[in-house]
């Protein structure tokens, strides 16, 4: 039996264009695609098939989540009033900001040094501890892949990343730079959670509940300790000159004083045509205790309120939720692989079949 065509390609002007053309031109189409009914089912079928066996192959999809909330307080205020008389005397008491504000701490997840420090540390995997650089590479597989490249079939990580060859040093910093990148785009996700209250989260997803919980947990601690150390620098520093000078003052004017005491026990007849000898040094001895004494109570009340400054300018990181196994887990559906798979293998084929006929329509003409 001869194939009836239908012909879409009959000359029609512009201005004869009607709804009623439209509406013929598209019967035409899909009668030719009801013909073709077996060929769209069995593409149809495949794509279904397809797309079960690609939802039974994913691995599952491991999140392991950390929120904590990042309170950052200020040092003006009541503290600013002393700052000003403190700097007369050439004392920083702080109180002038930090180098971070409280949401560039989502920032510093996300930066090459952070993740590179996290990866290189050691944790304890089932009893066995081991670089998370190392864990990564064997759940991603990509360890397997260099089975055929020399260079890097036996490299191995250590935890400061310093190595005396110098194309070794380029090879792992450059295993590392690509991991990062890897990391920050499919498995890391930092997020202020609500933008009126300090509540962060911080999201690892992987193939390996094991990792996902390690890194996730690794990361935090990393990051957290370098801002609260960054964060307090100055003050510690401030704190620290500030106690060394109070100590010293603190022994001169003891000094002072035991000298004032030794001379008086050296002397304890002194002839009275020669009281120059005992009361000339002991008054010396005793104005510069007074001295001292006035000296090391300016530094003690600066001590303190440089304290106060370290108290203000410490910011408070709580956690508030950590991963616990068993983590998050996210599957791929079969059902939805099911209809996807045959959702794209109905409109390949029919595209496939529309293009065809365009074709040989064109050829005929």
């Amino acid at each position: 039996m001869q194939e009836k065509v239908y012909s879409t390609n009959t000359p029609v002007a512009p201005d004869q264009i009607s709804l009623k053309a439209i509406i013929l031109g598209v019967g035409c189409w899909f009668k030719y695609l009801l013909r073709k009914w077996y060929v769209i089912v069995a593409f149809v079928l495949i794509g279904a098939v397809l797309g079960l066996f690609y939802a039974s192959s994913r691995a599952p999809i491991f999140t392991a989540t950390t929120t904590f909330v990042l309170e950052n307080s200020s040092t003006k205020g009541a503290l600013g009033q002393y700052a000003g008389v403190a700097s007369m005397i050439g004392i920083d008491i702080g109180g002038g900001g930090g180098l971070f504000q409280g949401e560039n701490i989502l920032e510093l997840y996300k930066s090459r040094a952070m993740i590179t420090k996290a990866l290189l540390t050691p944790y304890d995997f089932n009893g066995v501890s081991q670089l998370l650089i190392d864990r990564y590479l064997e759940t991603s597989k990509i360890r397997e892949g260099w089975a055929k490249h020399l260079d890097l079939k036996d490299i191995k990580f250590n935890t400061d990343n310093k190595y005396t060859n110098a194309q070794q040093q380029v090879i792992h910093d450059s295993i590392l730079g690509q991991i990062v990148k890897r990391l920050t785009s499919q498995n890391l996700e930092v997020r202020k959670q609500d933008k009126k209250m300090s509540l962060m989260g911080v999201t690892v997803k992987s193939n390996d509940e094991l990792f996902a919980k390690a890194f996730n947990e690794t990361i935090v601690s990393t990051v957290n300790k370098f801002y609260l150390d960054t964060k307090t620098q100055k003050s510690l520093e401030n704190v620290a000159i500030l106690q060394a000078k109070t100590d010293s003052v603190r022994e001169l004017m003891r000094g002072s004083i035991n000298r004032a005491a030794i001379i008086a026990d050296a002397t304890p007849n002194q002839n009275p045509t020669r009281m120059a000898q005992r009361i000339a040094p002991i008054e010396n001895a005793k104005v510069s205790a007074e001295v001292s004494q006035g000296v090391l109570a300016t530094l003690l009340q600066n001590l303190e309120l440089s304290k106060i400054s370290l108290l203000k300018e410490t910011p408070l990181i709580q956690i508030v939720d950590e991963p616990i196994l068993p983590l998050d887990t996210t599957r791929f559906g079969k059902l939805k692989g099911i209809v996807i798979g045959a959702f794209i293998g109905g409109i390949l084929i029919v595209l496939v079949l529309i293009l065809r006929k365009i074709v040989k329509d064109a050829l005929k003409s």
